[in-house]
């Protein structure tokens, strides 16, 4: 297990960021294009720019909400544990 960051030091400060920047960003990745395209389907619904079914669209933005949490709650359990040493 390997100690915590000195968050006082900017070198190991800037380092760290950098690492916790990695954490979970495929999920939250995956999440932010999950909501934007569940987002995108309820404007083109209320434009009816095409038809999406109601709960296509609110599911898919369901899913990307869902994922960003995730991604959100896996970093700070990573930085709460990463602080802990």
């Amino acid at each position: 297990m390997t100690s915590p960051p000195d968050l006082k030091d900017p070198a190991e400060r800037a380092a760290y960021a950098r690492e916790l920047h990695g954490v979970a960003r495929g999920v939250r990745l995956a999440g932010l294009w999950f909501a934007t395209a569940g987002a995108g389907m309820l404007v083109a619904r209320r434009y009816q720019w095409f038809e999406v079914p109601m709960w296509l669209a609110w599911a898919v933005a369901g899913i990307g909400i869902m994922l960003m949490i995730t991604g959100i709650a896996a970093r700070t359990r990573y930085h709460a544990l990463r602080m802990r040493g």
